[in-house]
């Protein structure tokens, strides 16, 4: 049995074998007809506005997919939002970038769906920590772009360990079910116990308590048991779970009662913005998992919009070399980059790649920074949706 994982390489990657047939054929056709037109090629989603702000993630990997060709490259910043229009131009030779194509789109597509429902996520709980338990749901290969992602979109922490140190982050967690039933039932407090004296000092105290009893009643013993308890964890699944706000409720009101206010009451399991919108003023804090992991890629394209210094386009596209704007009421405008854009308006585009040389530099933290800040000036409200949890 072969050791090898499937996982495309990243020499492939680099290298152009990460793409569509088509684009070898493209190459073939183009290398036999002595043609390598110069064009202005562009990655679109939508247009024109849809009135849906999306936050683009995953511009760090792009970059790097373009470095040393023989290409320049313009891009809106990491953590912007935007809302129709290009997030990157590419102008060069079309054969120096034509088999990359593929796997630039899924460096930009993808990672921007999950930074987008994170986002989501964190507005629709704004004052509550929200942490991102969704690297299970996808192929552990991805594992760093989903946290990456999760985190530019404004969650908290990350669980993913190998995720955490390709990123420079990290990873948080406590317990599962696995560690309290590998104790047995009714032997919960043994398993808060070895818990409290075998993890690092700084691990916070996070029970579990869920797994064989009543939440009212493990959170009491678990609260009884640990002297300094940080918090209790309630991960109840759907089937059994009842009236979910009314059992924090009361697991809040029972703690209180016997004198653990300062217990936190953290929440996971099948978590969307509809249930942290509904139990934001219950809760301390949340786990979101599929909902933020399992998000749909974004529908990127690339088209050639210019051939030779001339408009071109295939039909249903927009032709000719665009800019993108923000205005100061939060605008998102995309016009002719020929013309002069809106009065005061701030342009998005800005250098990526200059001589086949990457000339931006990516922090994640200030692109956390730039999302939260122009959701903010664009006046970004969050969604209300319950699909795709787990």
């Amino acid at each position: 049995m072969t050791e090898e994982f499937d996982i495309v390489s990243p020499e492939a990657i680099r290298d152009g074998r990460a793409t569509d047939a088509y684009f070898d054929r493209t190459m073939e056709a183009l290398e036999h007809a002595g043609k390598n037109p110069e064009v202005v090629a562009e990655v679109t989603a939508n247009q024109f506005a849809t009135g849906t702000w999306k936050v683009l993630a995953g511009l760090k990997d792009a970059a790097q997919l373009l470095d040393g060709l023989a290409i320049d490259a313009d891009a809106l910043p990491e953590g912007q939002l935007f809302d129709g229009g290009p997030v990157m131009r590419i102008e060069g030779p079309y054969r120096e970038f034509c088999r990359l194509e593929t796997a630039l789109l899924g460096f930009l597509s993808h990672p921007t769906g999950v930074a987008t429902r994170a986002l989501e996520a964190r507005h629709a709980a704004p004052e509550s920590t929200v942490l991102s338990f969704g690297s299970r749901h996808v192929h552990p290969s991805i594992a760093a772009m989903i946290e990456r992602a999760a985190l530019l979109g404004g969650l908290d922490g990350i669980s993913n360990v190998a995720a955490g140190e390709v990123i420079g982050r990290e990873a948080g967690g406590t317990m599962p079910h696995a560690l309290v039933i590998c104790f047995g039932r009714g032997n919960q407090e043994e398993a808060w116990q070895a818990f409290d004296e075998g993890v690092p000092a700084e691990t916070p105290r996070i029970a579990l308590t869920d797994t064989y009893s009543d939440e009212t009643d493990e959170a009491l013993r678990a609260a009884e048991a640990i002297a300094d308890l940080d918090g209790v964890r309630l991960d109840t699944t759907g089937s059994r779970r009842g009236d979910f706000r009314h059992i924090i409720r009361e697991v809040r009101w029972t703690l209180d009662a016997y004198g653990h206010e300062d217990v936190d009451l953290f929440i996971s399991g099948g978590l969307g913005p509809t249930e942290l919108r509904d139990l934001r003023d219950v809760a301390d804090g949340f786990g979101v998992g599929s909902y933020v992991a399992n998000a749909d890629p974004l529908d990127f394209a690339l088209d050639l919009v210019e051939v030779d210094g001339e408009p071109a386009a295939k039909r249903g596209k927009l032709t000719g070399k665009k800019s993108v704007y923000r205005t100061a009421d939060g605008g998102h405008h995309v016009g002719l980059a020929s013309r002069e854009g809106p009065e005061n308006a701030e342009s998005l585009m800005g250098p990526l790649v200059r001589d086949g040389e990457v000339v931006r530099e990516f922090d994640l933290d200030a692109a956390v920074e730039r999302a939260a800040a122009d959701a903010e000036r664009v006046g970004y409200e969050g969604v209300d949706a319950s699909e795709g949890r787990d």
